[in-house]
């Protein structure tokens, strides 16, 4: 019996085979990305709407089938070849959810797909009722059922493969799903080409079965509706899912800021806080030790004043990616801001500590290169033990913290222990520094003048300005007492701008007295001299006291001037260029080079009062003095000695030429008020 076909519901079956497949890749991802409940619920829906979509296709497909007799479906083989589809819909969701899809199970999974796909279509087929029955060329029903077979397996690759989401996925999702589409339809319409319909043939679902007329219209519609509104609650679910991952990583992006240190990335305060109490619940329960190492750099306040703000972050990156050399895997190392660093470690044995304490000096104390330019900084290191030194994080750290500030006082770039007593030293430091800080506001700095002279009878050349803190409640403390916390913690600069400022205006007033051959002299710290600062500082004091550079001199000792000799230079140029003087304090005791030396613009040399108070004892201090002023002659230097207290060592200075001498045997330290009095009462002598 021959038989035709709708162009239009053929199309259309093409279509619902296209819709069908594209959602059953969809599908596949959100059962592969479901977990739990929601990943049964996702099985459920999903083979229900791709099962309906493949049946559809078929179905479609039937009617679009024209025979010249009147034609029906039984309902319960037709439900019969619905429930086949979604059952083998169900099976390949199911393959696609597992983690892995290897060669044999990918061919299982083809073999009872495409087997279920060919039951459902031939089960439609026997729907009809036909009689007689219809019979089917072998040839085309192998190759229907073979296609059914290979277009299952490529699904199921694909759907698999395609199983993620992203834009390039959904670009490939809509041209497989194109493809699987053709390939259901080929399947469907290879297996009508095998049915033979016998003449005078009679359709025995005609009266009792569906009737076909508007059919395929109500079915297309139907199914295309369910696959619409399962196409829009997978792209739902993938939008809430995106929003999900987005929620989660700005979430862990939070965490990661609440937790660690911007800058080196390192666990902050925080962090470490909650890694302290987990090592001290482990040591608790296991009878074991650990130690809090707290790192503080030696020398960094003064790469931020003289490089900037961003070498100082370029250079604390390096320290952390250097400490982090050194350290083992379950340790911790946290930055607590600024310069400071804490590391915690487990330990069975207090020189472990040790043993990493040094190895942290020595690693942070090589040089850096930031910017092409060489930095030196160097660690001190404070350990302290749980549970020895203390059970809670707050003991730990401040007993750690105080061991490092007694490593600084010990001359830095080393480590110490913590020791009991050590918390009361702390403690006073911290009201000291206080104090310390609003000591310039309440007026308590005072400069006490030193007379630099000829001889013990005069004249009176110059003055060196010294520093007192006339702390109330202490009375008057000499720099000893505050200088080393001051160069700790950088207030050694606004102290230092006071004193040349004060120093200036001092000047000025004993000019308009008429002292117009004095000249005096302050001294510069390390950080002063590196300090950007330090060029307007001057200028500015001697514009405001309208004071000639020529009436100032500032002291570096050569230690400092040789620790950088290439920067010193420069700066020491710039102060020479407002014609201020420059001497060279604490001469003898650095390792300066003669090269630098010449090219420094100082006007003057300081023999270290070392040399002087064993000058007449009869040792090599005498040729060392000797050389050192006729060193300081050929550079065409005045040459002052410091700490001249006896008669004897004034005598032999003037012997070996010195132009000048300062010490208690030519006067102490003392007010202007005394100094003026001082000087009087050698003019009237």
């Amino acid at each position: 019996m021959p038989g035709s076909y709708s162009a239009t519901l053929v199309v259309a079956s093409l279509l619902v085979a296209v819709v069908a497949s594209y959602t059953a890749l969809t599908m596949a991802s959100r059962v592969a990305h479901a977990r739990g409940v929601a990943a049964g619920l996702w099985l459920a829906g999903g083979s229900f709407a791709m099962g309906l979509g493949i049946w559809a296709m078929h179905f479609v497909g039937m009617l679009a089938f024209r025979l010249p007799i009147t034609v029906g479906y039984d309902l319960d083989l037709t439900v019969l070849s619905l429930l086949i589809a979604i059952g083998s819909s169900a099976f390949a969701l199911w393959l696609v959810f597992q983690k892995e899809l290897p060669r044999l199970r990918l061919g299982l999974g083809a073999v009872l797909m495409g087997a279920g796909i060919a039951a459902m279509h031939y089960t439609g087929m026997a729907a009809m009722l036909m009689m007689p029955e219809v019979t089917y060329d072998a040839l085309r029903f192998a190759a229907s059922v073979l296609i059914a077979i290979l277009a299952s397996g490529a699904a199921l690759w694909i759907a698999f493969r395609l199983r993620g989401d992203g834009e390039h996925v959904l670009l490939a999702r809509v041209g497989a799903s194109m493809a699987m589409g053709a390939a259901i339809v080929g399947m469907h319409y290879t297996g009508m080409a095998a049915a033979r319909f016998p003449l005078d043939s009679v359709c025995g679902a005609a009266l009792t079965g569906i009737p076909t007329g508007g059919l395929a219209w109500t079915v297309i519609g139907v199914t295309l509706g369910v696959l619409a509104v399962a196409l829009v609650v997978s792209m739902l679910d993938v939008r809430a899912h995106v929003l999900a991952r987005s929620l989660d990583k700005a979430n862990s992006e939070l965490m990661q800021l609440a937790l660690h240190d911007t800058l080196t990335r390192l666990p902050n305060r925080m962090l470490l806080g909650d890694r302290i109490e987990q090592a001290a619940h482990k040591a608790t329960r296991n009878g074991g030790s650990f130690a809090v190492l707290f790192m503080d750099m030696d020398g960094f306040k003064a790469v931020n004043d003289v490089y900037g703000h961003h070498a100082g972050d370029l250079l604390l990156k390096e320290v952390a990616r250097r400490i982090l050399t050194v350290t083992r895997g379950e340790d911790t190392v946290a930055r607590l801001g600024g310069d400071e660093f804490v590391m915690v470690m487990d330990v069975t044995r207090p020189e472990e500590a040790a043993e990493q304490a040094q190895r942290l000096v020595d690693v942070l104390g090589s040089p850096y290169l930031v910017h092409d330019t060489a930095m030196h900084v160097s660690a001190s290191v404070g350990i302290a033990l749980f549970p020895e030194n203390g059970l809670a994080e707050h003991d730990l750290l401040v007993n750690a913290d105080a061991a490092m500030y007694h490593a600084k006082e010990q001359g830095r770039n080393g480590y110490r222990f913590f020791e009991s007593a050590m918390n009361a030293n702390v403690h006073q430091q911290l009201l000291l520094q206080q104090a310390l800080r609003g000591a310039i506001d309440r007026r308590e700095f005072v400069l006490h003048y030193q007379p630099k002279m000829v001889s013990p009878g005069g004249p009176l050349v110059g003055v060196e300005a010294l520093l007192r803190w006339n702390r109330p409640e202490h009375g008057l403390i000499a720099p000893d007492g505050f200088l080393a916390l001051a160069e700790r913690t950088g207030l050694i600069v606004p102290i230092g701008n006071w004193v040349i400022d004060e120093a200036c205006r001092q000047m000025r007033a004993w000019l308009d007295d008429g002292h117009r051959d004095w000249t005096v002299a302050v001294n510069l710290s390390t950080m002063q001299l590196t300090h950007p600062g330090l060029i307007e500082v001057v200028r500015s004091a001697l514009e405001r006291h309208r004071l000639d550079g020529r009436y100032l001199v500032l002291e570096v000792t050569e230690y400092t001037a040789m620790r950088d000799a290439e920067a010193s230079l420069a700066i020491l140029n710039q102060v020479a260029a407002l014609g201020v003087g420059i001497a060279i304090d604490d001469f003898g005791t650095g390792y300066s080079s003669l090269l630098y030396l010449k090219q420094l613009p100082a006007d003057e040399l300081k023999i270290d009062r070392g040399f002087v108070t064993e000058l007449a004892r009869g040792n090599d201090d005498e040729a060392i003095v000797s050389a050192i002023v006729a060193l300081g002659k050929t550079l065409g230097l005045n040459i002052v000695a410091e700490g001249v207290e006896t008669a004897e060592q004034q005598a032999l200075l003037e012997r070996l030429g010195c132009d000048a001498m300062q010490g208690y045997l030519l006067g102490r330290p003392m007010p202007p008020e005394a100094l003026i009095r001082s000087v009087a009462h050698l003019a009237r002598s």
